[in-house]
């Protein structure tokens, strides 16, 4: 067997792959030495660079599932998809329209779904799917409500197809906690308030969107070969238990 990160003459589809996590994604697979194709609705001012190549770029909605098929006849072989498109912002279920929260359980859920089953029939043996998780789908999500159900069944998601296309396509879901990119303002506030919150974190700072592709990179190859079906938490150790800093007692500093 062949233990390597090197993932020269692969395909990899990165959704959400020009911004953001996506783009750290993006340029962590050029980096390994994949050909990448990052989808988006919008194409950005610059597109992810490593290795010294650039990735292509193609203007997709996923949830628009005959785009998709038409998408998927432009391309020979997919060796990797990753799921990262989502996101949503601070929005209490009973805020706003109805409509904004479905379409957010679309982009979330339904997105990854379209892609998983458009792209399987161009996946080779010993490809990948690796689907963008979030804490918020393995632990209450208020504020967020709709976000987090559907990363929750975007899990489930994964379990199953793990188990319906093994052992020739492995399945993972990648759970983030907190990473920092060009919006982290808007769940966090300014840069003390950024700070503020990665103190928080065991790690003590948010996450960098090269470290969530480092991840999907070691996931889509031969080191991750027998892992299938599972959620890799990303998410710089959790959080802290909010019953320790609300006790009387156990306050001694751990030396």
């Amino acid at each position: 067997m062949s233990l390597t990160l090197d993932l020269a003459g692969k395909t990899v589809v990165v959704t959400g792959g020009a911004r953001g996590v996506g783009a750290g994604i993006s340029r962590a697979f050029l980096e390994a030495g994949a050909d990448v194709i990052a989808v988006a609705r919008r194409e950005p001012d610059a597109l992810p660079r490593g290795g010294g190549r650039e990735a292509a770029f193609v203007s997709l909605d996923v949830r628009d599932a005959d785009a998709a098929e038409a998408f998927a006849a432009g391309l020979d072989r997919v060796d990797v998809l990753v799921n990262n498109a989502g996101g949503a912002p601070f929005r209490p279920l009973t805020d706003g329209p109805l409509r904004t929260h479905l379409k957010i359980i679309e982009l979330n859920l339904t997105g990854p779904l379209i892609m998983a089953r458009t792209l399987r029939p161009l996946m080779p043996d010993g490809s990948s799917v690796i689907n963008i998780g979030s804490v918020s789908g393995v632990r209450p999500s208020p504020g967020t409500a709709a976000y987090g159900a559907a990363k929750a069944g975007l899990h489930s998601l994964t379990q199953s197809l793990a188990v319906e296309w093994a052992p020739r396509v492995r399945v993972n879901t990648l759970v983030l906690g907190m990473i920092r990119t060009e919006l982290a303002h808007l769940h966090y506030g300014d840069e003390a308030g950024v700070e503020a919150v990665g103190r928080t974190v065991p790690m003590g700072r948010l996450g960098d969107p090269f470290e969530v592709g480092a991840a999907c990179v070691y996931l889509a190859s031969d080191l991750a070969s027998y892992v299938t079906g599972s959620q890799m938490l990303l998410h710089g150790g959790g959080e802290r238990p909010a019953f320790l800093d609300a006790a009387t007692v156990n306050k001694e500093e751990s030396r």
